[in-house]
């Protein structure tokens, strides 16, 4: 029988052009955050299983990829429950862990601390176009500060992000967790239904108004609630920058004026960014955000050529508490580098230079040709030439290389060609 080679499902093997891509997409953004301070680190793919579940991962918590304990009989009892046998998982995300690195090491890190952190985490999702139960993500996160400092620069630094990579027509989504509650509490929604009044008004764009009214009907939520709610949503749509403060006291009178401030002075920032780079915002009162652990402001950019958010995150003041035992204030941003990845169809030029060596040549001298080569900052191969000229020169351009050098032994005499494009 023919073994099975193929990776997981929802899994993939990269070729060395798909890694090209996405190594100069890696180091386009982390080059750009690293200019507004953000330091790396590296947290653990595996954590302790009950901070994975511990309730602030929304529909994320059902996707997990749980690990068996160490030591397990080959056999267990039939009704043994899985919490029994499992003591860790895949992270879902980079959050969840970042609070568990601070909590760990707060000590010594400054404050307010900038996080940077890039790698791959797991779901056990259906798999699809452009979804992945393995992927990638770049995550940016400021912790220790309470003021609004922290979402404007969030925003501008992901933004010179996303144009260092070569996206600039991109829209800046903004809203607030606390203007829904808020707005959850005039419209006379019970607080007990507000995270699912939350999820379900996350899935307008796929469900339309109608699919959302029928599910939260399907609740039992009171139908003049649930018309308070979405009428005072659909009101809020589109309001211009300069009437928005006014609309939201008006629309929303039991929200806290500091909530109002506090977004007067993002979308201030915005106006003022959005007149040297190009990009749009708006305020959005349908954005939610599926991740329970958010207190505050919640953002997303989107891109004209994909038809979900390439980047989003927020503020969760109450998470590293969690780890710690007290709060701190924090708030983050995570892109989505695959989808980011996707938009870019183009191969990245691998610019390299193959040095062709006859058979006659040693080893040597072709490595010594390749070494003075690289020292002029080039990205060379050595490769062995056979037969005539064209058909090396052929695999060599399906291969990326840009130019060749010719090395040959004539009379004795080591032959350098110049440089020469394919």
């Amino acid at each position: 029988m023919k073994a099975d080679n193929s990776p997981a499902r929802g899994m993939r093997d990269l070729l060395p052009a798909d890694v090209a891509t996405r190594d100069h997409v890696l180091h386009a953004i982390t080059s750009t955050y690293r200019t507004f301070g953000y330091q790396r680190i590296e947290t653990p793919a595996l954590e302790d299983i009950n901070r994975l579940q511990g309730g602030q991962g929304g529909e994320n918590e059902k996707l997990i990829y749980q690990v068996l304990r160490r030591g397990l009989p080959e056999t267990t009892e039939a009704d043994a429950p899985i919490r029994d046998l499992v003591d860790l998982g895949l992270r879902f995300d980079l959050t969840v862990p970042l609070t568990r690195f601070y909590g760990n090491n707060h000590a010594t890190l400054p404050t307010p601390f900038r996080s940077l952190q890039v790698g791959p985490v797991w779901r056990a999702e259906r798999p699809q176009k452009g979804r992945y139960r393995q992927f990638y993500q770049c995550d940016i996160d400021m912790i220790g500060e309470p003021s609004v400092l922290a979402e404007a620069e969030l925003i501008e630094a992901t933004t010179a992000a996303l144009a260092a990579v070569g996206l600039h027509d991109i829209t800046v989504r903004l809203s607030d967790r606390r203007f829904l509650s808020a707005l959850a509490t005039d419209a006379g929604l019970p607080e007990e239904s507000w995270d699912r009044f939350f999820i379900t008004l996350d899935k307008l764009d796929k469900i339309g108004w109608d699919g959302v009214r029928a599910e939260l009907a399907d609740m039992g939520l009171p139908t003049t609630a649930i018309t308070a709610a979405l009428d005072k949503i659909s009101n809020l749509r589109e309001v211009p920058a300069e009437k928005l403060a006014d609309a939201l006291t008006t629309a929303v009178p039991s929200l806290a004026d500091t909530v109002v401030d506090d977004l007067a002075a993002t979308t201030a920032s915005l106006d003022r960014l959005a007149q040297q780079r190009s990009l749009r915002w708006e305020f959005d009162p349908t954005l939610v955000r599926g991740m329970g652990y958010y207190t505050g402001q919640i953002f997303e950019i989107t891109h004209p050529e994909m038809s979900s958010s390439v980047a989003g995150g927020g503020r969760y003041d109450k998470l590293i508490g969690h780890s710690l035992g007290k709060d701190v204030p924090a708030c983050g941003f995570s892109i989505g580098f695959e989808r980011i990845v996707g938009l870019l169809s183009d191969e990245i030029a691998r610019n390299a230079t193959a040095v062709l060596a006859e058979s006659d040549i040693s080893v040597a001298d072709a490595l010594a040709v390749a070494r003075d080569l690289r020292s002029q900052d080039r990205v060379v191969e050595v490769v062995r030439r056979s037969g005539k000229l064209g058909a090396p020169l052929k695999r060599l351009q399906t291969a990326g290389f840009a130019s060749f050098v010719s090395v040959s032994n004539e009379s004795g005499t080591l032959m350098i060609g110049d440089k020469r494009s394919i």
